[in-house]
């Protein structure tokens, strides 16, 4: 612990088998399972077992009149038993649940803790949210974020709240308190800023007199100057530390001086003031639960550290979506040391329709939980936007989000799946899978070239919009990792390369096309943020969907996805548009170059059009100087001279930019065939 209940040896039977009404529904739907197969319960357990149980046995320090225990996050439903006494139960999988422990805990002497889990979603309500998924297979319970008991003397402090203003440069702290006990108390509130790596105090506020009757629960807010704060960004992640006192209790909380907001006006996102663009990918780690090769991998620092740290680096990505289920918290802080921009997304996937079949939920409970998700993840620097929900439409988050929105004193953006924007500047999401209608039938109803004749995005499921646009999928190619197709593109590859394909070429055609299509997103200009689909999920047979590791334990990823996508998320960015299976020869011919600079300041230097074979001989070659302007855009008209030569080649527009801190030249590659000469 922690971790999940199928890492128990010996091991537990069927201890994740369990078909959720939204699996069952997408079954139906494929026609896989007939129509008198649907269900209107969360789901039909495969286990004989309704619940899990965790003992523990411990000893605490001296005697103090607070002793609160903290669940951080457990599936599904949480119930506590110490020393035999019923503490109480908790219904949410995602937050962290609290117990108060002083009435059972028997003080210097061994206690005895029980800790009851659902063993799958069936065990709590089917109004209540435990994870909606019309893609996952396995339901696995667990306690899968840390435990601990939080002793302290009254008035304790419940929660901390770090809000900067970089505008004078401060912050605003609030903090509730409690008086757990039976008389009043007073204290004296005090905060203390430091760099959190270590450094003399740099802020400090004055102490507050506060007064609490028995039981009494009060909040408390204080603005606290910092001067000439240090700015986080994924570029520079500095974070600070705020020590709080109350003379019974102390915490300390970690936070990063940074705005992020959303703006419509300019179809951006802003991060300090100045525009920013979003460049990344997506992690489904409750899908990654089920994979075979999971293990305790999620709670492997190690592991952890180069999957968020040292990879996304690599591939010049500074954001991700955390999709259809929570992280670890030591996933966010890892992510606030990294400098990544987190799009923090609740587990709920209904779907685009609001249809009979498809369960809501109460709204009650969803208020509750939305209130403690926002309590859990609030002070993370890397926590950039709130996402109520993946692609659903749902009118009950109309009351949802005003409701918990104003709780964020940082005022962050949501994205609402499909629902209308609740905020006048929130992002839309966007799910452009061109190649989707391509996947069934008999024949490819996209092809890459169309792009070549567009010059904006297409319609968002008729949602046409003024508000940002956050592309947080896109694709349509997943390959298992051994290269075979997974569930939803089974019927495309042989379309695209025949009925005898090989694993090889599908990995290298299906990058091409990845990179071509995130080449294309970011030269329009009309993204705030491109975020592919997806960098970790499951892969087994059976999936919907996979990811592109050739080996998720050693976190090797697929060298023809690494090599392209590497290219085409560079800051510096390069689109040739040209998409054309072959080009005649002895001609000459125009060419398009779109260029994007994502860095906040200007870039020169030149762009080279070539011709080459596949061994890298040149062939023609043509160029011109180019000038970005700091997060500017340009389209460029070179003319190449096509040779008298025939066969396959490389059509490639490299991009180079002048200056000592530069990085290597960023491609463009096109695969074309030179026609026989005549």
């Amino acid at each position: 612990m922690p971790g999940l209940a199928n890492l128990a040896w010996p091991a537990f039977k069927d201890v994740d088998l369990f078909d959720s009404q939204e699996l069952i529904h997408n079954r139906i739907q494929q026609k896989m399972l007939p129509e008198a197969a649907r269900i209107y319960t969360a789901g039909i357990p495969r286990q004989e077992r309704n619940y899990f149980w965790y003992r523990r046995t411990f000893r605490t320090p001296g005697s103090r009149a607070v002793a609160i225990l903290e669940i951080n996050k457990a599936q599904f439903g949480t119930a506590v038993w110490l020393n035999g006494t019923q503490l109480g139960e908790y219904t949410g999988c995602f937050t962290a649940s609290r117990f108060d422990l002083a009435g059972a805990i028997r003080w210097n002497d061994e206690n005895t803790l029980l800790v009851r889990i659902g063993a799958h979603p069936g065990a709590l309500p089917v109004l209540y949210p435990t994870g909606t998924d019309f893609e996952k297979l396995k339901w696995t319970p667990g306690i899968y974020d840390r435990v601990s008991v939080h002793f302290a003397d009254n008035p304790a402090i419940e929660t901390i709240q770090v809000a900067p203003r970089i505008a004078p440069s401060g912050i605003v702290v609030q903090t509730k308190l409690k008086n757990y006990g039976a008389t009043p108390c007073s204290a004296s509130l005090a905060h203390t800023v430091k760099p959190w790596k270590g450094g003399k105090q740099v802020a400090a506020s004055e102490p507050l007199a506060v007064s609490l009757q028995p039981g009494e629960e009060r909040t408390f807010t204080q603005t606290i100057a910092v001067p000439g704060a240090k700015m986080w960004s994924p570029e520079e992640p500095f974070l600070y530390t705020v020590e709080s006192r109350t003379g019974g209790d102390s915490v300390t909380t970690r936070f990063g001086m940074r705005e992020f907001r959303s703006d419509t006006k300019t179809h951006r996102f802003y991060l300090n003031g100045k525009p920013y663009y979003l460049r990344g990918s997506n992690i489904t780690l409750h899908r990654f639960f089920e994979d075979p090769d999971c293990a305790d991998l999620p709670w492997n620092e190690q592991w952890l550290r180069k999957l968020l740290v040292e990879t996304p680096k690599k591939m010049h990505w500074n954001s991700f979506r955390f999709c259809i289920g929570p992280v670890p918290d030591r996933w966010l802080e890892i992510a606030d040391e990294a400098g990544l921009l987190i799009q923090n997304e609740f587990f709920i996937w209904t779907g685009p329709r609001r249809e009979k079949y498809t369960r809501s939920f109460d709204a009650p409970e969803m208020t509750r939980q939305f209130s403690d998700w926002l309590r859990d993840n609030w002070n993370h620097p890397s926590v950039a936007i709130w996402d109520a929900c993946n692609e659903s439409f749902d009118p009950i988050f109309s009351q949802i989000l005003p409701a918990v929105r104003g709780l964020d004193l940082s005022n962050r953006p949501w994205d609402n799946g499909y629902n209308p924007p609740d905020g006048p500047d929130d992002p839309v999401e966007h799910h452009p899978y061109l190649l989707q209608s391509s996947s069934s039938g008999n024949d490819i109803k996209f092809r890459m070239a169309e792009l070549e004749t567009r010059i904006d995005l297409p319609d968002l499921r008729e949602r046409k919009t003024e508000h940002p646009i956050l592309i947080n999928e896109y694709g349509w190619l997943w390959l298992n990792r051994d290269g075979s197709p997974t569930l939803l593109t089974e019927k495309l590859y042989p379309k695209l390369l025949g009925p005898n394909s090989t694993a090889e070429e599908r990995r290298a055609l299906g990058s091409y096309l990845l990179a071509g299509k995130t080449e294309f997103w970011r030269s329009t200009r009309r993204c705030a943020g491109i975020l592919h689909f997806v960098y970790l999920t499951g892969s087994y047979p059976g999936v919907y969907t996979s990811d592109h590791w050739l080996d998720v334990k050693k976190l090797k990823l697929e060298p023809h996805f690494a090599d392209y996508m590497a290219e085409a998320f560079k800051p510096l960015g390069v689109y040739l548009n040209f998409f054309q299976p072959t080009l005649p020869p002895n001609a000459e011919r125009d060419f398009t170059v779109k260029l994007v600079n994502d860095e906040d300041r200007l870039l020169q230097g030149r762009l080279a059009l070539t011709l080459e074979t596949p061994q890298g001989k040149v062939v023609a070659r043509t160029g011109r100087g180019f000038s970005l302007p700091a997060l500017g855009a340009a389209t460029m008209n070179l003319r190449l001279a096509i040779p008298n030569v025939a066969g396959k080649h490389i059509l490639k527009a490299s991009a180079q930019a002048r200056g000592p801190d530069r990085e290597p030249a960023t491609l463009s590659r096109r695969w074309v065939t030179l026609e026989k000469p005549k």
